[in-house]
């Protein structure tokens, strides 16, 4: 697989994403269901913590990327959903750190939304990852 960072313009690499990522080669591709603060047995955890929040639904992102045989490395996209942008900025550093340890600048959605499904949750990660 050969991943390559489309970009017409550059402000989004200082923010820590690809405008677009192309794919090619023999691939596989993994879609990630939305991923939030849940613990293993279904959970809500960190109520009103955004960083923390986000920190667990990145781990949770991890375990399903690695029960594909695939890491942080191999996300190509991700979809942000939030029921607070201005709390979410905040605390992007916890997201964009990690995804720059891992080397990569997804092409990323950010969205604010009136609520998510489980009651209590501030952020949403859905996402693509190719091998």
């Amino acid at each position: 697989m050969r991943r390559t960072a489309v970009n017409p313009v550059t402000w989004s690499v200082e923010l820590g994403f690809n405008q677009g990522e192309l794919v090619s080669g023999e691939t596989r591709t993994l879609y990630l269901s939305g991923q939030t603060a849940m613990s293993a047995d279904g959970r809500p955890e960190h109520a009103d913590d955004m960083a923390g929040q986000l920190a667990l639904s990145l781990d949770n992102v991890e375990a399903v990327l690695a029960e594909a045989g695939m890491s942080l490395g191999n996300l190509v996209r991700l979809n942000v959903y939030t029921t607070d942008v201005d709390l979410l900025f905040r605390h992007y550093g916890v997201l964009a750190s990690r995804l720059g340890a891992a080397g990569v600048a997804p092409a990323t959605t950010m969205l604010g939304v009136t609520r998510l499904a489980i009651p209590g949750q501030l952020v949403e990660l859905e996402g693509t990852a190719v091998a």
